[in-house]
Order: C-alpha cells, then structure tokens, then sequence
C-alpha cells in the first residue's frame, strides 16, 4: 500500500459536474468545446477505431483501490469525463462536461472458480471487448479487472478508451504518469529514448534536395494508392468490412538482449531490427499458408506497412490531468507508409538490412508532417465525411499497421499493483493485423491484433517471429 500514497483519494467516488475536476472549462463560460477536427474524423465509418492495453500484474487486484486512485488521475482530465455530443444541426461534435460514476467504468469480469484455460478465458474476454464499442451515454473509457491467475500475471487489467480520446502517446503518458518505479515509490519510470520518428526532427539528416526528393516520392505513393495502387491479396490482406470484425489479441515475449545484441553487431536502431524481424516473420508465416495449400507463393508480393509517426517536440511523463500539457493530448500524429520485402533471403540479416536502408529514406522525409497537414487541410475544403473516406480508401489498400513503442526499462507498480507485461493495440482499424512492439524491463513483447477470418492461426504467426529473431540473432 505504500506504494499508493502518493495518489490521493477522494471521499466520494461520484464527481461533481463542474468544478476543479474540469480544469479546461472555465466557470460562466460556454462548457461545449468543440473535438478537433482529427478527433471528429476518427469517428467516420472505417476509421472509428478503440484503443486497448492490456496489463498483467504481479499481485492480486485490489478494485477499490484502483478505483479510488482512477478518480484521482483519469476522472481530472476532461476528455475522461466529458461526453462527445453531435451537435445534430451543424454535425459536429463537442466534449460536455458531465457526472462520472466510476462504477460505470470499472468493471469487474466474472470468474468462474473452477475455470480450465485462464489464459484462453482473458483472451476470449478481450476478443470479445473488440466485438463492440463503448455506449455514448458516458465518458468513452473503461477498466475491466480480470481478478484470474494466468501464466504470466495474478491479474489482468484492460484499459479500453476511443481513439478520439488521444493518440497511443497522450495515452501512454497518461498510464506511465500513473506509475511509480519498485525501487523508488517516489520517482515515475524511466522511458528510454524513442528512435527520432519525428518528422520535423529529420530535415537534418540528408540535405535539403533530399529531404524534398524523399516527400515528394513517399506523397506520390499516397496520391497513388488512392487512386488505384493496391498491396498483393495475401494471407495477410483483409477483405472489405475488416474494420467491423472482432479482433484475437495475441502476445510473444523475447529478449530485449537478443534484439540489442543484433542492433550492437549491425550498427542499426532497435525499430531496424523489429522490423526485419517482422518481415521475416511474416515471410515464415505466409510461405507457410501456401505450402499448406501446395501452391508457391508469390515472389514480387507488394506488402506495406502504414506507421504512424509522433509529431511531437517533447515526449516526457507529466502531469497529465490538465487539459493539454505541453499540447501532449490529441492526436498529433503522421503516416507513412512502409514497404515489406517478403522474399526468401539466404542471409536472414538481409531483412534488417532492407529494413535500415527504408527507414532511413523515411527519417529523411516530411512525409508525416505532410500527410497530417494534407488531412486537416482536406477535411476542411471537403469536410469530415469525404475526408474519413478517402483516408479509409487509402489505408485499406495496405496490409498492415505497424508501431514501436518504447517502455520502461524498470520495474513499475500501477497504483500499488506490481506490473509484469504491458500489451497495447487496437481495434476498428482497416487491416487484418496490427503489430505493435513494446519494450519493458528485459523483455520485448510483440502484440498482435489480428481478424481471425483472415489469420486464423495467430499463434503460428507468433511462433514465425520467434523463430526469425532467433536464425537473426545466430547470423548475427
């Protein structure tokens, strides 16, 4: 309990409607204010995507405790307790203030004692999360405590929220901001720092007739795919409506040392080396589905990957129960899109090197500050409808979404809890798999959200990336 103390409780658990509670909203004013305009599209069919992060904990769940402490920190932020309203006359949306009776948002699944696969039960739970969403008479977020011993954790907690909420780091930073160190309950943990994703940070690395000659490339893709360029259908490409199914979440663990250990002996970056990783997992994977069928796969797949890049100058843990701290909330985030080399090579590092030599091209490119501006600038001229269906358009001719997300490299307590895996994702989105990368501690976790209609055995997806790293990391 120790650990909490620095959390303080509130004496009720229902909150006022206005107050120090809604710091965004100032008194006598009109508290309507307006969803961004990214915010508002991320509410167009196609693009009405929930994020979710599962965490597995070392000790037993304490519900009350967490939420009296879910009170103190998410219920202060006003996108947590606010409702996103239409406003039926112009069709836009506005956050309203609003009561939040944190027994609406924290549920607490039902066990059965005598249950067989607890695994197997958390997964199904989670699945079945992803088959809806969250009903618009309350703040869009949710807490549900799985109070089940697993083979990895005591418990289980999943944070569920919208994407219109915050992108994956508004809301990273809120859960790390949550957090405190085992070795030191007084101090947030330590985040190592991300590779320089950010756009407006790369102007540097090549010279400007580089950096021109790169967007101009990656932009033309995007102008391209719209109009007809479509990646290979694979076992891997999802079919229309994908965005509508439920989502199997799966997970494989490695070692954080055998991924440094290849970006030490080929002088690459921890994303280099994730990403090689995947492209020879999903090769493994995808050889596999068609000598099941006795037919040869394609040798020219086109295969892409859209990533999403942070556009923000600053990336520390802060205070994150205000309104916008260093304009951290929202979603500030760009895209481009990322091309797989799915071939057979006879030297596995061939992959991490392919991976490099792309990254590099896109470090050295304002393709995302490009395509973040081009939307808000599209969604103004033509509005959010046509704008949310020309990005749906886009995105859908890809194959997947791919993300690395860097996390604490000590061990973290969340609200008193002793935490053992963090494993964020998505659901809604376009694609058939999402792939996101997440580091903790000395373990590297791969976290799959994938459409069983299209990949029906995800283990065996899993299985092919651990494989990979390991023929990676003996070649290296």
């Amino acid at each position: 309990m120790d650990a909490i103390q620095d959390f303080n409780t509130l004496g009720s658990i229902r909150t006022t409607k206005y107050g120090e509670t809604f710091e965004g909203f100032k008194k006598g004013e009109d508290n309507k204010e307006p969803l961004s305009p990214m915010a508002q599209l991320l509410h167009e069919p196609g693009s009405n995507m929930y994020i979710i992060c599962f965490i597995g904990l070392k000790t037993k769940i304490r519900p009350d405790v967490i939420k009296e402490n879910l009170v103190n920190t998410f219920v202060k932020n006003h996108r947590f307790s606010s409702l996103q309203v239409r406003d039926k006359g112009k069709g836009s949306m506005k956050w309203i203030p609003t009561h939040v009776n944190i027994d609406d948002h924290v549920i607490i699944a039902e066990v059965d004692p005598n249950i067989k696969s607890p695994d197997k039960f958390v997964e199904n739970y989670i699945l079945n999360l992803s088959r809806s969403g969250i009903e618009s008479t309350k703040p869009l977020w949710d807490f549900h405590l799985i109070d089940v011993k697993t083979s990895e954790a005591e418990g289980t907690c999943v944070f569920r929220c919208h994407h219109s909420i915050g992108d994956g780091m508004s809301l990273t930073n809120l859960l790390m901001s949550c957090t405190r160190k085992v070795s030191d309950p007084d101090s947030v943990p330590t985040i190592p720092g991300m590779d320089k994703l950010g756009a407006a940070k790369v102007a540097n690395l090549w010279s400007r007739l580089g950096v021109f000659w790169n967007t101009f490339v990656a932009l033309l893709m995007f102008v391209l795919t719209g109009l007809f360029l479509e990646d290979t259908k694979s076992p891997m490409k999802g079919s229309k409506g994908v965005e509508g199914r439920p989502r199997r979440f799966v997970t494989r663990s490695v070692s954080l040392e055998d991924i440094k250990f290849v970006k030490r002996a080929m002088n690459v970056t921890f994303t280099d080396v994730v990403l090689g990783v995947t492209q020879a997992g999903m090769y493994r994977y995808i050889r596999e589905r068609y000598n099941d069928k006795n037919m040869d796969s394609p040798h020219n797949m086109r295969i892409r990957a859209t990533i999403p890049f942070n556009l923000r100058t600053t990336m520390r843990i802060n205070d994150f129960t205000h309104k916008d701290v260093d304009s951290t909330w929202g979603n500030k985030i760009g895209y481009s899109l990322l091309p797989f080399d799915i071939r057979h090579k006879k030297d596995p590092l061939d992959y991490v090197r392919h991976a490099n030599a792309t990254m590099k091209r896109k470090k050295a490119s304002l393709e995302p500050l490009f395509t973040y501006y081009f939307t808000k600038l599209f969604q103004m001229l033509f509005g959010t409808k046509v704008t949310g269906e020309l990005t749906h358009k886009v995105l859908h001719k890809t194959t997947l979404i791919f993300s690395n997300i860097p996390g604490p490299r000590d061990e973290i307590t969340l609200f008193g809890h002793k935490v053992a895996y963090l494993a964020p994702s998505c659901y809604g989105q376009p694609y058939a798999l999402m792939i996101n990368v997440v580091s903790y501690m000395d373990k590297v976790m791969f976290v799959m959200s994938v459409d069983e209609e299209t990949i029906p055995d995800p283990q065996k997806l899993c299985d092919a990336f651990e494989e990979s790293l390991l023929n990676i990391n003996a070649s290296a």
